[in-house]
């Protein structure tokens, strides 16, 4: 009865005497400190038992079981413990017997039953149980940890992925929205320009029928109008590819083009990404799930794999003195090594062209304010250059076989942003 009853008198986190009980919304009581460091860092204050969300921050103290454990407790304290004595000699129990497994008593280890035996003491072997019992308690809470934090993953994927949804949808939206326009702007601008000609064409008849007396005169004049309708239609050429190139240039400014979009599941925590993923720079550490492609040591990864063909992009470094671009082998990225990276190195302004296995070679930059990596896959090439001044600054030829691709690879230590340029959208007309 007394077992049950401080069972009943036990908190469920700390195992020991209720201290300043409260109780939660569920009926459940806990130690008012051992509640709130179970919700310590817990975005959603839930029972520690039943997981049942809390309707109050601050639960109120349970005032009757705080008695109630109060007098178990110093009713315990004048209660004598009952020493535990051999079932045959009626002796106390001050032994174990380590081949029976069992406690016994001084009588019992000189008996013939135990002759022989390896025996310790009960003080000794209870510290042992004790101190398995404390292990497989910090191996349950070491695992309950482990367990949270693959929730928290698999929370913050989620709403990632629901937040990129979104971000999609908006953008296919605004590009919609902006066709629909353009295609009641088009067929109206088609209307108006059918009646202006249409009425030029009855103009003309009527000024022709009034010409019809004099046939030379006619003819000249119908040549005359033939020339200026030639020029006309020209003229009105040219401002209709105006017209769709003014409307291509609200286009780009709506939608842009990025080559390289970074993957931020490879960002490592210290690095700051723009919402468009197309910048990076290094700022202060965040709390991110350490998923198994997340990066280190300030490093974060393109999002698309190149296999094949010839792929360009521009990366604009500003005045950033400690900095990395290029590209990695994908299966290696995924290994997080090194071994394998391609890419032009500053450290400290200093300027260098590194390569696998190992191999920096200086380089003759005093600035640069943009880097044009080019990636010819199936050549087996990749060229570093200077864009503005059209100047090559590495040339590398690769030997390996790249299976799985090749991914660019972006390195900061500077919270001046790396900034990976929108390319142009190429539209042709045709004539």
């Amino acid at each position: 009865m007394a077992s049950r009853l401080e069972e009943d008198l036990t908190c469920p986190i700390c195992r020991e005497l209720f201290r300043d009980p409260v109780v939660v919304s569920c009926s459940h009581s806990f130690c008012k400190v051992c509640l709130e460091n179970w919700w310590r860092d817990k975005p959603i204050k839930t029972c520690a038992v039943c997981k049942r969300r809390s309707s109050r921050d601050f639960p109120p103290l349970n005032l009757v079981l705080r008695n109630l454990v109060q007098t178990f407790a110093e009713q315990r304290e004048h209660t004598p413990a009952e020493d535990h004595l051999c079932s045959l000699h009626s002796e106390k129990l001050r032994l174990f017997c380590l081949d029976h497994e069992e406690p016994v008593c001084l009588v019992c280890r000189d008996s013939r039953i135990h002759k022989d035996h390896r025996f310790s003491p009960i003080e000794e072997v209870t510290r042992g149980l004790f101190l398995s019992d404390s292990l497989l308690t910090l191996s349950v809470q070491v695992l309950t940890g482990k367990k949270e934090e693959f929730e928290d993953t698999a929370v913050y994927i989620t709403a990632q992925v629901q937040q990129t949804k979104a971000q999609i949808q908006e953008q296919f939206d605004k590009l919609h929205q902006f066709l629909l326009e353009e295609e009641d702007s088009r067929i109206k601008a088609l209307k108006e320009e059918e009646e202006q000609k249409t009425q030029r064409i009855k103009d003309k008849m009527v000024a022709v029928s009034r010409e019809m007396e004099a046939v030379s005169k006619t003819i000249a004049e119908t040549e005359e109008e033939l020339r200026a309708t030639d020029t006309f239609f020209v003229l009105q050429y040219k401002s209709t590819v105006e017209i769709l190139q003014d409307r291509t240039l609200k286009m780009r400014r709506l939608v842009k083009f990025y080559p390289v979009i970074l993957d931020q599941n490879s960002a490592d925590p210290e690095l700051m990404l723009s919402q468009d993923l197309s910048s990076v720079r290094c700022g202060e550490r965040q709390r991110l799930p350490q998923n198994p492609e997340r990066s280190k040591d300030h490093i974060v990864f393109g999002s698309k794999v190149f296999r094949s063909g010839i792929h360009s992009w521009d990366v604009e470094v500003g005045d950033s003195k400690s900095w990395s671009a290029g590209v990695t082998g994908h299966v290696l990225r995924e290994e997080k090594t090194e071994t394998g990276c391609w890419f032009i190195n500053v450290i400290n302004g200093k300027y260098s062209a590194y390569s696998h296995p190992d191999t920096d070679k200086p380089l003759s930059v005093m600035s640069l304010q943009r880097l044009r990596v080019k990636l010819d896959f199936d050549r087996r090439t990749l060229t570093f250059s200077d864009p503005i001044i059209n100047t090559d600054l590495s040339t590398h030829t690769f030997t390996d076989t790249f299976t799985d691709g090749l991914v660019p690879y972006f390195f900061t230590d500077d919270n001046i942003p790396l900034e990976i340029l929108p390319k142009d959208i190429t539209v042709n007309f045709n004539r």
